[in-house]
């Protein structure tokens, strides 16, 4: 039987302003689109459920093109640091958290950013221990790139004052020597070894939770990238399918695979896109630097802020092109973190010393800053842009005083990149940023911050329309999973995946966006969210 949505704003996606009247579902897809009268007419008798609308406005499914799902449920569960406005504040909260945990029991925070405090400074194992010295405290900064735990952490991993940077990592020191408790990308891997294990239970609850905020928000989907952070591939992947397709806890879940699980991956039989309808693979995902708040970000350039460094390299420059050459040999594109321009100036020369010559595209994941030469040589290749305007309001204005006057031509460039044919979709990096979709619409269409009064826009001539803004979690992410043929639009033959807002977002002003509410979430042609 089938059910007929009237009565709203129903806007397809498929062209800008192009609205239908009515939609027809069956099954999990779309039958039909039109005016009420002509599906009433052609369907009337298989027609056995109706859904009122009432005026709001209904898009096709919100898709977040890149996030961590179970660490964004997870983040839900720990101690949530991101809105803390000082380091007093925040060390005051690890103190009080620390007073309800089991003895020697593990205190994990996330989302801590001096940028925010009002004087901003760098934390130590010093001020940890002095508050907590009994258990061992881990604090995830809010780009993840960087972590800072105490001294008990630190003997728990056996990381000591001689021990050596790994590749791709750094464990900071004081300047004579001693540690500072701050550890950066691939240094942290030291500390995680050390965590306890989790175990599929643990990880479904993750899920569970991260997926139901995802309803809330009216995501039906997400590309994320988990498969390498919880000690088991299979348990996570086991994880996964249980959630989504036995326990019906629906979402589309297009999971990117870490380099350091593909040999797992590829043991297990898998191959790209093998999967289901709600459970499938993608890319083989490669960190090449880290972050611009932590300065490993890899830059041609000297940080402004900080002439001593240029950022980080996760891999040396011999070791991206072969993990490149890995996947093309396992035929699956790959899917690169590329924050700083040297960053994506090394994974466009591996790309094309190894181009794809398999189906799909190679994704650009970030890439807020670039050369003129080195989108004009992305152009000829099959890529897409993986990008997170949310960022945009978390970075500036501090971003200016990192790069200075360096050689970068795109700044968190969007409209420029899409004006040279650049395909572009859109996530969050949630729990890094919120996952919230319409705060990342808002920073495309507005380049402003929600909460500055000044309303300082950051890139007059950057700003997206918002049918742009938009198209980059529907179509846009439709076409980052190879799915554009199914998702993304309201057409017949789609999957029947609906986000519906209480405001019509092509009629407010970009500010309202703030204040709009999600009224429905479906997936498979069934409410999974009601407000």
């Amino acid at each position: 039987m089938a059910t007929l949505w009237i009565n709203g704003n129903i806007y397809t996606m498929a062209g800008v302003g192009e609205k239908v009247e009515a939609v027809l579902t069956v099954g999990g897809k779309i039958r039909s689109v039109g005016s009420l009268a002509d599906l009433t007419i052609q369907f009337g008798p298989m027609i056995d459920k109706e859904i009122d609308l009432q005026g709001a406005t209904m898009f096709p499914g919100f898709v977040d093109s890149h996030m961590h799902l179970i660490g964004f449920g997870e983040s839900q569960l720990r101690l949530n640091l991101s809105d803390m406005k000082s380091k007093e504040e925040m060390l005051q909260a690890v103190q009080k958290k620390a007073a309800e945990l089991e003895e020697g029991e593990w205190l994990i925070g996330e989302g801590w950013n001096e940028n925010l405090w009002e004087r901003p400074s760098t934390i130590t194992k010093d001020e940890l221990d002095a508050i907590v010295p009994y258990h061992p405290v881990l604090l995830k900064r809010v780009c993840r790139h960087v972590t800072v735990v105490n001294s008990k952490a630190l003997q728990i991993a056996g990381i000591h004052e001689d021990a050596a940077n790994p590749q791709g990592g750094v464990i900071e020191r004081n300047v004579d020597g001693t540690l500072t408790g701050i550890l950066k990308d691939n240094a942290q891997e030291l500390i995680n070894r050390a965590l306890p294990p989790y175990t599929v239970e643990r990880l479904k609850r993750c899920l569970k939770k991260g997926i139901d905020s995802c309803y809330a928000l009216g995501l039906t989907g997400a590309h994320t990238e988990d498969l390498n952070y919880y000690g088991s591939f299979t348990n996570t992947y086991k994880a996964f399918k249980e959630v989504i397709e036995e326990d019906m806890h629906l979402f589309r879940a297009h999971l990117l695979i870490h380099h350091d699980v593909i040999d797992e991956w590829k043991e297990a039989g898998f191959r790209y896109l093998a999967g289901s309808e709600f459970v499938e693979f993608g890319p083989m995902k490669i960190f090449v630097d880290g972050s611009l708040g932590g300065r490993t970000a890899l830059l041609s350039f000297p940080y402004a802020d900080d002439p001593s460094t240029r950022g980080v390299n996760v891999h040396s420059y011999e070791q991206l092109q072969q993990l490149v050459k890995m996947a093309r040999d396992l035929e699956i594109p790959i899917a690169t973190h590329t924050i700083g321009d040297l960053a994506f100036e090394w994974v466009l020369d591996a790309i094309e010393k190894y181009p794809l010559e398999t189906m799909g595209h190679d994704r650009l994941i970030h890439t807020q800053l670039l050369r003129k030469d080195l989108v004009k040589r992305a152009k000829q290749l099959p890529v897409i842009f993986d990008i997170q305007p949310r960022f945009l309001a978390s970075d500036f204005p501090w971003v200016l005083e990192r790069i200075g006057d360096g050689p970068i031509d795109y700044l968190y460039a969007w409209k420029s990149l899409l004006n040279e044919g650049i395909p572009l979709a859109g996530g969050s990096d949630a729990p890094i940023e919120p996952a919230d979709p319409l705060l990342g619409v808002h920073a495309a269409v507005s380049r402003t911050r929600p909460d500055d009064p000044e309303k300082v826009v950051y890139g007059e001539e950057e700003k997206l329309s918002m049918f742009e803004a938009v198209s980059l979690f529907t179509t846009g992410s439709a076409h980052a999973g190879l799915h554009a043929d199914k998702r993304g639009k309201i057409c017949e033959g789609f999957d029947a995946d609906f986000t519906v807002f209480d405001k019509d977002l092509f009629k407010i002003h970009p500010d309202e966006l703030l204040d709009t509410n999600v009224i429905m979430t479906v997936i498979d042609g069934k409410i999974v969210f009601q407000k």
